[in-house]
């Protein structure tokens, strides 16, 4: 027969009397040590802290008094996990208020009544252990959260290294160094004020430094050997595109992963004397963050295997870097690199280690501690909210729709890009009662779901069926995939659940299907505004001295088109233009669908450039289901080696409206006559005929 162990108190008080009325009072439930002063209170708790659940704690005592325990537990860091009630016979509220101030969770003052003493003892045992139980499952979220951020980050990286041919350790081994270099600096100094947020924020963000690389050519790419000076000018645009990429996302702008990983994909290739690329910055106004994954990012690339190197040793990295063969980079880094060399072979062992567990190694100092609500409130909300900040900036990525519910508020919770896709508030209270989400997703659909997750099991949670839901104006399938969150409780039961729908459609998008969806318009397939932007400027930047013109048309009365026919009828003539302008135009031009419909197409020319135009401007006007399409159009040539595409496309925007005052079904070429043009336009929005306008 197994006997149970009795839980343990430690008794501290120099007076045999009050140990033995204070055993005698607990002896029946727990088991009592008793400690005669404070350093023996202090020997004992530093071999078997972990065996107590509390201690009685006097202040008056030879040797070392209660305040001198305290103040050795907070050393040791002993009261972090264990309470300590305070019994003493002073009553001066200094002397309380220090007792408090040092981490005492209670006192008691002598004399004092059995029943009192039992019921504080118990009620604090009990208080710790749902506390320990709130950091645990705290501990339980973030945990999860950070698994799901690891894959999501993992599978964004990967799109890049299956196209760089490098090995899947990569993007993992610049996470980990970043986080363990970002962690040595603040050790060494506290001239980069950053917060173990901030560390872990970076240490994601440095997983998307190479994700500009997904707009290179293969060929440059995974060429085996030496780039050519023109593939190096290519190559190097990598940083600009990555940062263009997440500065696209205009709705998480602001975010501050956003923000950091901006600043690590722009400058990550910067370097501390001025020399590194694309803006030239040197010193501290390069971002922190991208001069450690600047570093990390060096080191990996010498120790491991390429398509066109062989891995060197850690040792010769090391050496290497040392000596500014690789750049020049912040002196400080080099002094934690050099110093924790050894460090650094057993990190990378371990290349899968869980970066954000660092940031919850204070949760007991802040959750424990009865003086400390306060910071417990703002830390704990900070870290969720970071949480929170991650999670919807991954499930934006993935076009997900993600949910959680809990049935202890009656809320459902629903990602930012889900909700808009449902068109739904992001937190719905009492979601069962809900009539907006009754008609999105049926009437029954809350307590049918409730039903199949009561039927699942804490060992096998998860379930999965397809349903249609209302999405965007239309219905369409999803596969449905929610996990129940059972408690701990005997028996346990169900007390919510997450999960998140995938179009039934989207879930088959290839890695080339996602940037073809990134970088083209879904109705004209011919490239976006974001898209020909980057391409004309990197044509421009890699080959300068060609001529170039831009063409900028759209469609004369549009509008009244779409109100007459219909939108089909609209569709139908954008796609009919988008058709007939690839046929006018060589495989290496450009054309976009700007919006709405506006077109814009980039060529380049050696020759008379009126008789190019005039063949493109006449295969654009034509006629579809009997309606006549024609349209105005504008032009700018390149004046000057550099001019940018924001210059160009102003100068054929111009042109465009001279056009369109001139009467429109025409084209002109931009010269220095139309520069005031917008002022003395007297075009309207309206874009319908003439005789329909009002006077």
């Amino acid at each position: 027969m197994m006997i149970m162990q009795k839980k343990r108190i430690l008794v501290v008080d120099d007076s045999e009397m009050n140990r033995s009325i204070l055993a005698d009072i607990l002896d029946g439930e727990f088991e009592i040590t008793e400690a005669e002063n404070g350093l023996q209170a202090i020997d004992i708790l530093q071999k078997e802290s972990e065996d107590f659940l509390l201690v009685l704690l006097d202040i008056v005592m030879p040797e070392m008094d209660g305040f001198g325990v305290l103040e050795e537990m907070n050393r040791l860091k002993l009261i972090d996990n264990l309470p300590v009630i305070m019994v003493s016979a002073e009553t001066a509220s200094s002397q309380i208020e220090r007792a408090y101030e040092l981490g005492a969770t209670d006192f008691i003052i002598r004399p004092f009544d059995a029943s009192i003493v039992h019921r504080r003892v118990v009620n604090t045992i009990l208080l710790y252990a749902k506390q320990k139980k709130l950091i645990s499952i705290i501990e339980d979220q973030v945990d999860e959260k950070e698994r799901f951020n690891s894959l999501m980050v993992d599978i964004l990286s990967h799109i890049v290294e299956f196209r760089n041919g490098e090995s899947g350790l990569h993007i993992q081994h610049v996470r980990v160094l970043t986080n363990f270099l970002l962690t040595k600096l603040c050790e060494k100094t506290d001239r980069y004020p950053l917060s173990e947020t901030d560390i872990s924020i970076i240490s994601i963000a440095s997983a998307l430094h190479d994700i500009g690389k997904i707009g290179i050519d293969d060929h440059i790419l995974n060429k085996p050997g030496p780039l050519t000076d023109d593939e190096y000018v290519i190559m190097k645009t990598h940083s600009m595109i990555g940062a263009k990429i997440l500065d696209s996302l205009t709705m998480y702008k602001d975010n501050p992963l956003v923000r950091r990983a901006y600043e690590i994909c722009r400058w990550h290739h910067e370097r501390y004397d001025g020399r590194g690329y694309p803006d030239g910055l040197s010193g501290d106004k390069i971002p922190i963050g991208a001069q450690i994954v600047a570093l990390a990012d060096v080191y990996d690339a010498l120790t491991s295997e390429r398509v066109y190197k062989k891995a060197i040793s850690h040792e010769k990295a090391l050496e290497m870097i040392l000596d500014g063969k690789c750049g020049a980079f912040n002196p400080l880094l080099l002094k934690c690199l050099s110093e924790n060399s050894e460090d650094i072979r057993s990190v990378l062992k371990k290349p899968d280690v869980n970066v954000s567990r660092r940031e919850k190694r204070g949760f007991n100092d802040v959750l424990v501690h009865s003086k400390a609500g306060e910071v417990a409130s703002d830390r704990t909300l900070r870290l969720l909210d970071y949480e929170r900040m991650k999670y919807n900036f991954f499930a934006a990525m993935t076009e997900e729709i993600q949910f959680e519910y809990s049935m202890a508020t009656d809320t459902l919770t629903i990602s930012p890009l889900g909700a808009e896709k449902l068109g739904v508030e992001e937190v719905v209270v009492s979601p069962e009662k809900s009539e907006k989400l009754k008609e999105i997703i049926g009437g029954d659909w809350f307590r049918s779901l409730i039903d199949m997750l009561e039927k699942s099991t804490p060992e096998k949670p998860e379930i999965r069926h397809e349903k249609q839901l209302h999405c965007n104006g239309e219905y369409r399938w999803h596969n449905i995939i929610v996990r129940a969150i059972w408690t701990d409780e005997i028996p346990p039961k169900v007390d919510g659940f997450i999960g998140k729908a995938v179009d039934v459609h989207d879930a088959h998008i290839t890695i080339n299907e996602l940037k073809e969806n990134a970088t083209h318009d879904p109705l004209t397939d011919l490239l976006n505004r974001a898209e020909a932007k980057a391409q004309i400027e990197r044509r421009l930047l890699n080959y300068p001295n060609h001529k170039y013109a831009l063409a900028c048309f759209d469609i004369d009365f549009f509008k009244h088109a779409n109100d007459t026919y219909g939108h089909l009828f609209g569709d139908k003539v954008l796609k009919t233009i988008s058709q007939k302008m690839t046929h006018s135009i060589r495989a290496s031009d450009i054309c976009a669908r700007m919006g709405g419909d506006e077109f814009l197409i980039f060529f380049e020319y050696d020759t008379d450039i009126n008789a190019i135009i005039a063949r493109i401007f006449k295969s654009l006007c034509c006629n579809v289901d009997k309606f006549d399409v024609t349209i105005s159009m504008g032009i700018a040539e390149m004046t000057s080696v550099g001019e940018s595409y924001e210059e160009l496309f102003h100068r054929a925007d111009l042109a465009l409206y001279h056009s369109k005052q001139s009467g429109r079904n025409q084209y002109h070429l931009y010269d220095d006559s139309m520069k005031n043009i917008l002022a003395q336009s007297n075009i309207t929005d309206i874009d319908v005929p003439t005789d329909k306008k009002e006077d």
